[in-house]
């Protein structure tokens, strides 16, 4: 007797095998998120330079560091004496006497008193060490050798110097074999911001004007900066990059033995904030555009290189912008520029603190997160601050 087939008993296995694979499937969803955590933090741990693991939100600097960072106004208020009123002569004026563009020429000098010393003030780079601070993303930067323009070369030198000797397994955009991607992106926004500011300082900040020569560290500095991102030899990559940190080193040194110029005039460190504007205004449009050039729709994976990218121009940018702070600090409190600035430093301070394990773009409406667009968010605002800082140096 043939026994007939019971439709109920197929369906019942019919539905115990789709909860069988279901359950498997979502086990398998968690352990692969699992799995790209820990990838992710033990990457993190390998890659993110301690001083953004742990750094403080930035703040300006307080008054007693600021007149350290200026050295001879400090010198002056400690004696308790008008240097203008006995006749005294130092190569940085009060806010006052910084009005007129000629005062605005003078490199910067150790002060004289009267008899013609230099006042013990212990500022000196004979005294100090020349040693500065290598500003990082959270720190503010700090001039202890009381010589204009070294603060602003240590935190030119501090992100290409990290990525090139610190950072794990060195630069990347011209490994022949990509590993990662994330670090290459966040190398090229920092390079982007150091070739930016190489040219200003090799065009104008360290010149009188059109009619002096270039000198010749920064214009060799300049060249080797550009030399392709991934260009793997002949020169490579970093071999020029390098070389180009030594030669801003030299630079330096020079400031400090006093044979270098640097010229804290408005007219020169305007043009560093327009390209600084003009950079961040091409990362902002990246970070919200929704399609591509060619039409199609931006993917996750590009999203996630317009992240990281926005990011290392952040970086670097907020290292150099605070040490603008303190070597053109005479220069932009005269045209009450201080409080912008530092909106400014803090916007980039919050980009560089956005660490996501996992870049996604989701809609901004949905569950996940669009961390593009909360990048966006203290990149315009540093924009907007930077360009209002233009507007007011500019009156």
């Amino acid at each position: 007797m043939k026994s007939t087939p019971n439709p109920d008993s197929g369906e019942k296995q019919s539905k115990e095998f789709k909860w069988f694979a279901a359950k498997r499937i979502i086990l398998g969803i968690i352990g692969i998120v699992v799995l790209l955590w820990l990838v992710s933090v033990g990457l993190n741990f390998f890659e993110t330079p301690e001083g953004e693991r742990s750094a403080p939100k930035p703040q300006m600097a307080d008054e007693q560091t600021a007149h350290e960072a200026v050295g001879p106004e400090a010198t002056g208020e400690a004696a308790g004496s008008n240097p203008a009123a006995e006749g005294e002569t130092a190569s940085h004026s009060p806010v006052a006497s910084q009005e007129t563009a000629a005062q605005e020429n003078l490199p910067h000098a150790a002060p004289q008193t009267a008899e013609g010393e230099a006042p013990e003030t212990g500022h000196t780079p004979q005294a100090s060490g020349a040693e500065t601070s290598h500003t990082t993303a959270g720190h503010a930067a700090v001039n202890t050798s009381g010589v204009r323009g070294v603060a602003f070369v240590d935190a030119m030198v501090a992100p290409m110097h990290y990525e090139l000797y610190d950072r794990f397994y060195g630069w990347r955009p011209n490994d022949i074999i990509e590993w990662t991607d994330n670090v290459n992106n966040y190398q090229l926004g920092v390079l982007e911001v150091t070739r930016r500011t190489a040219e200003v300082l090799a065009e104008r900040i360290s010149r009188t004007g059109s009619t002096q020569s270039f000198e010749k560290d920064l214009e060799k500095a300049r060249s080797n900066f550009n030399i392709n991102a991934d260009k793997y030899w002949l020169p490579s990559a970093e071999t020029s990059y390098k070389e180009a940190l030594e030669l801003l080193e030299n630079y330096k040194g020079k400031l400090l033995n006093g044979t270098a110029l640097f010229y804290n005039r408005t007219d020169n460190l305007i043009p560093l904030l327009r390209a600084y504007e003009n950079l961040l205004g091409s990362c902002d449009d990246n970070l919200i555009k929704s399609k591509e050039d060619d039409g199609t729709d931006v993917s996750w994976f590009m999203a996630d290189n317009y992240f990281y990218y926005a990011k290392g121009v952040a970086s670097a940018m907020h290292s150099i912008l605070s040490a603008v702070a303190v070597d053109f600090a005479n220069t932009i409190e005269t045209r009450r520029g201080t409080e912008v600035l530092h909106h400014a430093i803090e916007a980039l301070s919050h980009a560089t603190h956005i660490d996501p394990w996992l870049v996604t773009d989701a809609a901004p409406d949905g569950i996940l997160a669009n961390h593009r667009a909360n990048m966006a968010g203290p990149i315009s605002h540093a924009r907007f601050y930077i360009g209002l800082l233009v507007e007011t140096l500019s009156t």
